[in-house]
């Protein structure tokens, strides 16, 4: 069968230099929810091979005084990440309240009315936020911190309610100041959830692209939608840069998928499904050209095992890892180095991807979305001297291979293939 050329992944390094190449496993990250301490986290973060960790920076925790900021838990976070070889993702975000008062909003997970601080919507709040976002970066210049500003503003995470244009104007009063005050900072945003389109225009029009070094979006669909459907979302967002673009570069600024996962929710998802989508989603986000690639979360939560909120996580609540950590790490160790360079020509269902590392080696990604079966595609070397595989599960799997021509059995979850 023949091949289909993916488009080339190499203006990312021009537009954003401190973003990361397309290579496995540089954009692999995962969320978590601690600062201090959790060295043992850390420790497994790194072993499953990711290079990345979002974290909240949250402005009421180190400005507990007007003016006067408190960075230190978050020096003792970046150092413990930087010893690890780990890049950090922090969220400008919440309120505070030296300069907001107090609202009551709906949780959007338990649907209970609950109490919080109104997200900074007033000149005196929006400048204090600005000033605070350019203290913080300022203070961790040269870091290679990349700064996303708040967190699914268009969802209840913005209070008392959801405002395209008070987040607009927060994002631009900070993205200005963070400019003046670190020129080389990596600023990112809306982090909004999911392609909500009517906030997005309403963002993406108000020039907050000259700013910006990529737009994060946070692709989240159901348990029965899989990661291979984000594929028509990312083209018709790109396609929403580009309109509002003022110039070429701006024009291909690079998307990050900020924040994604599946919970494996009893009767929901199965843990080995959510192993499956671990991959799959970062597979799918190199395939579309997506630099950094956010799996959401670390932990669960909660150790219910019928609660949505406690069960996203790829290790269990009390630290044990779930099918997902394996298959996450299978993927960062078969795919190091590599890039995609091509997907095979097949049914719209099916996918094998042609990676190649920097000495010219070739492995294959492959997996359905469909019930297990065989495929049979046509290798584009006149010689194989040797081959073989490894499942998502640590299994080892051999294909047949029989005059060039290689019959695999695709599953849900992928299989990486190395041919010498």
């Amino acid at each position: 069968m023949k091949l289909v050329v993916l488009c080339c992944l190499l203006p990312f390094a021009v537009l954003a230099a401190e973003l990361p190449e397309p290579v496995f496993p540089a954009g692999v990250g995962v969320n978590i929810h601690f600062v201090r301490g959790h060295e043992a986290d850390l420790d497994m973060i790194n072993v499953a091979g990711f290079k990345w960790v979002r974290m909240d920076f949250a402005w009421s925790g180190t400005e507990s005084k007007p003016g006067e900021y408190n960075w230190s838990a978050y020096d003792e976070l970046t150092a413990n990440l930087e010893k690890r070889g780990l890049r950090a993702i922090y969220i400008l975000d919440y309120s505070n309240p030296l300069y907001e008062a107090g609202v009551t909003n709906r949780n959007p997970f338990t649907q209970q009315e609950q109490r919080g601080i109104a997200s900074p919507q007033h000149p005196e709040s929006i400048a204090a936020f600005a000033r605070w976002a350019a203290a913080a970066a300022t203070h961790f210049h040269g870091r290679e911190i990349i700064w996303e500003i708040w967190n699914d503003p268009n969802i209840s995470f913005w209070k008392p309610k959801p405002s395209a244009r008070q987040y607009t104007e927060l994002a631009l009063a900070t993205s200005k100041a963070i400019r003046a005050a670190d020129p080389k900072a990596l600023i990112i945003g809306p982090a909004c959830s999911g392609f909500d389109w009517k906030f997005l225009n309403r963002f993406l029009g108000s020039g907050i692209l000259n700013y910006l070094d990529a737009v994060s979006v946070h692709p989240y669909r159901d348990a029965a939608t899989p990661p291979e459907t984000v594929a028509a979302d990312y083209q018709k967002l790109r396609a929403l840069i580009a309109k509002y673009a003022i110039d070429e570069k701006k024009q291909k600024l690079p998307i990050i998928s900020g924040e994604w996962g599946y919970s494996s929710k009893a009767g929901s998802l199965s843990p080995e499904i959510q192993a499956a989508f671990i991959a799959r989603q970062q597979l799918v986000n190199a395939l579309n050209d997506i630099p950094i690639s956010i799996w959401y979360d670390w932990q669960n939560d909660g150790p219910n095992p019928n609660e949505n909120e406690h069960n996203f996580g790829i290790i269990t609540h009390d630290g044990h890892p779930k099918p997902a950590y394996l298959s996450i790490r299978i993927l960062t160790q078969q795919l190091a180095g590599c890039r995609i360079l091509r997907r095979f020509d097949l049914v719209e269902n099916d996918y094998v991807l042609l990676c190649v590392d920097s000495s010219g080696g070739f492995k294959l990604a492959a997996w359905t979305t469909e019930t297990p079966h065989a495929v049979t595609i046509d290798l584009p070397y006149k010689t194989v001297h040797r081959f073989g595989g490894i499942g998502g599960d640590g299994e080892r799997y051999q294909p047949k291979l029989e005059n060039g021509r290689m019959t695999i059995e695709l599953a849900p979850l992928p299989k990486y293939i190395t041919i010498r």
